[in-house]
């Protein structure tokens, strides 16, 4: 009769084995971009964050995970993200405080040695908004706080530290709302907007040391989306048909694109712009 705790032994070398072969299988799909890397994505304990996140370990990088109330969802980011044989570290702060983003700042900078890519993910859509008409103050301060406060501060502070360590890319995640504007929600359209300026700012502030840049998504069905009461009483079928490509993506199939800024590809692109919509906002034009 076999000794039991051999058995349990060579049951676990098989399932060791067998990760390996899922992590070396996971990494092939996807190119090696980052190996060697460090990348801190803002908001990665949900959404689209979690999904930059993960893609950025998917190409080699070791990487910081931000989350502010999200703790299980970023414990569950890091998760998938030594799943494909990177490091992960996690790092808890509300951008709203200045305090709060210089310990951010420290933290991340600390936790590998160094930080080449920060992407500023965290954004309020005052999603539960669905018209112009339930706007209140509390929500376009917040909203201010976070997307336009929090996203100056995290550039300002992860940005001067680039300068002193000799290089690095900030991506910020901005929004084609502020192509149409928002009838449901202006100030998350006046927020995005204001990314704009504070990109191209320290993008000439920090030139040529560190790239400052904004990727603007479209509507990404993420759950928080898909949980929406306009987007389940019609809206998203109304988008996917108002959309060329015919499709709302969800967060993992633009993550690569957001990333792409932080890439040698795209070593001459500072101040910039970039979208990625499916087609939604040249329709009319």
């Amino acid at each position: 009769m076999p000794d039991q705790t051999n058995t349990d032994q060579a049951n676990t070398q098989i399932d060791q084995m067998e990760a390996r072969a899922d992590q070396m299988e996971a990494r092939a799909r996807f190119p090696h971009r980052f190996t060697g890397r460090t990348v801190l994505v803002t908001g990665a304990g949900t959404g689209f964050g979690a999904e930059i996140a993960v893609r950025a370990a998917q190409e080699g990088a070791r990487v910081v995970v931000h989350y502010n109330r999200s703790r299980e969802g970023a414990e569950q980011t890091a998760k998938r993200i030594e799943q494909t044989g990177s490091e992960a570290a996690l790092v808890q702060a509300d951008i709203t405080s200045w305090d709060e983003i210089r310990a951010l700042a420290d933290a991340a900078f600390g936790a590998f040695g160094h930080l080449d890519v920060a992407v500023n993910n965290v954004g309020d859509v005052a999603r539960d908004q669905m018209s112009w008409r339930d706007i209140t103050e509390e929500s376009i301060d917040h909203v201010l706080a976070v997307d336009i406060k929090g996203t100056l501060l995290c550039t300002q502070e992860f940005g001067s530290r680039m300068l002193d360590q000799g290089g690095g890319c900030i991506i910020n995640i901005g929004s084609t709302v502020i192509v149409r504007g928002s009838a449901r929600a202006p100030q998350y359209a006046a927020a995005k907007y204001g990314i704009l300026g504070i990109t191209k700012s320290y993008a000439a502030a920090f030139a040529p040391t560190v790239r400052v840049n904004t990727f603007a998504p479209g509507f990404i069905e993420t759950q928080a989306t898909l949980n929406r009461k306009d987007w389940k009483s019609g809206r998203g079928d109304t988008l996917r048909s108002l959309t060329p490509m015919g499709r709302i993506p969800k967060p993992e199939e633009v993550a690569g694109t957001a990333l792409f800024l932080a890439t040698e590809d795209a070593s001459h692109m500072t101040g910039g712009y970039m979208v990625a919509d499916g087609g939604y906002n040249m329709v009319g034009a």
